[in-house]
């Protein structure tokens, strides 16, 4: 059995996999790609989209963190992150659906729009885990790089205020939610928990997390008043990933 994530170290949808990989207690190996590049690699993978996560289990290939997710509770079921219950599993379902669609882009277009304008932060972070000199890639050619993520992500001073208002209902709602039980639905750790804290963690730092982080001082200052204001709302994903980011 072999089992290969394509990823982008820093993309908050790939720690989904890493982590439900992880929680499982599956061996993997990770192939790390730059932004820009890994257009042809995941092409040649699916035929379709370039998006990442990829998923290549012995040949058979699936993309997109929601469907991997399915299929590693179809092809792993022990500690499975899918209920079995009907009822329970929709909502697990629905809570993932709506994360997915709302918060991981929310996130990722408030944060690059402002991390974006420091590019000796951005970079090592874009180019965390390939080889050294994609980090000098990516600094000669910043200025287009920051074009097409901008145009490609639909990032700009309106959408990124638009999009801090999203995390801030979000993280309202979820905060809510745990401050009356561990889980977000039933009484067992699930998909939506997962989903959660994956999406909202570059905000909350982990150390699991294979990028090296910026410095509290470095970080833009539109962002660290931000996580200052929400870091109570923030501390209740921070311990589910905490208490939960590791394997069964």
């Amino acid at each position: 059995m072999a089992l290969k994530l394509y990823q982008f170290a820093i993309s908050h949808y790939c720690e989904k996999v890493r982590w439900a990989l992880d929680y499982k207690g599956l061996n993997y190996e990770t192939v790390n790609l730059l932004p820009g590049q890994h257009v042809k690699a995941i092409r040649k993978l699916t035929g379709k989209a370039s998006s990442v996560p990829v998923l290549d289990h012995d040949g058979y290939v699936v993309q997109g963190s929601g469907a991997i997710l399915d299929y590693l509770d179809q092809s792993f079921p022990e500690h499975t992150l899918t209920p079995a219950d009907p009822e329970i599993r929709e909502q697990a379902l629905a809570w993932e659906r709506r994360l997915d669609e709302e918060a991981g882009p929310a996130v990722r277009c408030y944060s690059y729009h402002h991390f974006l304008q420091r590019p000796k932060i951005v970079v090592p972070m874009l180019a965390a885990g390939t080889p050294f000199y994609n980090r000098i890639l990516l600094s000669l050619a910043f200025s287009r790089v920051d074009e097409l993520m901008r145009q490609w992500m639909k990032i700009n001073e309106k959408t990124a205020e638009k999009s801090r208002q999203q995390m801030e209902a979000l993280l309202t709602e979820l905060t809510a939610v745990y401050a009356q039980r561990p889980f977000l639905v039933d009484d067992q750790f699930t998909r939506a928990d997962l989903t959660a804290a994956a999406l909202f963690a570059p905000l909350f730092q982990p150390e699991q997390y294979p990028v090296p982080w910026p410095k509290p001082a470095r970080i833009p200052q539109d962002i660290k008043t931000w996580l200052t204001q929400w870091e109570p709302q923030l501390g209740a994903l921070e311990k589910v990933y905490r208490e939960n980011r590791q394997p069964v």
